[in-house]
């Protein structure tokens, strides 16, 4: 099927894709909502989207050669029941939009890739955009073991690093940054100890993607800022602002 990819940045859209590839599916397109310019912030208090990393995603075209459209996100979360009714000025309808754009230039377009593993709250909002437009939502990673998934994402070659930390054990000015190959051993020692989610589902930590098969050439950071929200002695919460970057060719 001809597919539209939603991307974040993180690691579990873009293991997405390549499970996609991977089951004989074309990407065709890529998908990203952000936060308005004038909003000025790097993150928004969204139940559907991730925000950080943003500033960086516009690598994502030449990374993969393939177009990628952009929409603000303008909504709210407004309808937080766990079934979905199309609301009015809602987050949800941010992606309606754009899909609904994409599809104007790709008329071919069947499935939407979506990296969600365990949010029901996600899965059915887009499940529903999806029903709406015709598309069938293709998301292989969903409530998949997370310290099964997470190794595997390691071993397939998938490089993202943690650009946001909000969780006991996990500090901005030591973890963030750092890959999840290195981060993996301590993210199962988190588990065992506060009950973490492996791969970030509680929203304790998420990722950008520098590199991973599907990718023509690779994110290489130039200049990072480091952004710390709260220094909660037990849980701070910070991330990484991703000032300057450049394309590096692959061999």
């Amino acid at each position: 099927m001809k597919v539209i990819a939603l991307i974040s940045g993180g690691k579990d859209s873009a293991y997405n894709m390549m499970q996609c590839v991977a089951h004989g599916h074309d990407i065709i397109a890529l998908a990203n909502l952000k936060p308005p310019i004038a909003s000025g912030k790097d993150e928004l208090d969204s139940y559907m989207y991730q925000t950080v990393g943003h500033d960086a995603i516009q690598y994502y075209a030449e990374c993969m050669d393939l177009p990628l459209y952009r929409r603000d996100i303008i909504g709210q979360p407004l309808a937080q029941e766990s079934e979905y009714k199309v609301t009015d000025k809602d987050e949800t309808e941010d992606l309606l939009y754009l899909l609904q754009d994409i599809m104007k230039q790709h008329p071919d377009a069947q499935a939407v890739s979506v990296g969600a593993i365990m949010s029901n709250y996600q899965r059915v909002r887009v499940e529903h955009v999806c029903a709406r437009l015709g598309l069938i939502s293709l998301a292989y990673l969903w409530e998949r073991n997370q310290k099964e998934l997470l190794a595997e994402m390691v071993d397939a070659g998938v490089n993202a690093i943690l650009i946001k930390v909000a969780a006991m054990g996990l500090k901005p000015n030591i973890h963030l940054g750092k890959t999840i190959g290195q981060m993996y051993p301590e993210l199962c020692t988190l588990n065992e100890k506060y009950d973490l989610h492996i791969c970030g589902e509680g929203g304790e930590y998420e990722t950008f993607t520098l590199d991973c098969p599907l990718f023509k050439k690779r994110i290489i950071l130039d200049e990072t800022e480091t952004i710390v929200h709260s220094n909660d002695a037990f849980a701070p919460v910070g991330y990484l602002r991703l000032k300057k970057c450049h394309l590096e060719e692959k061999s």
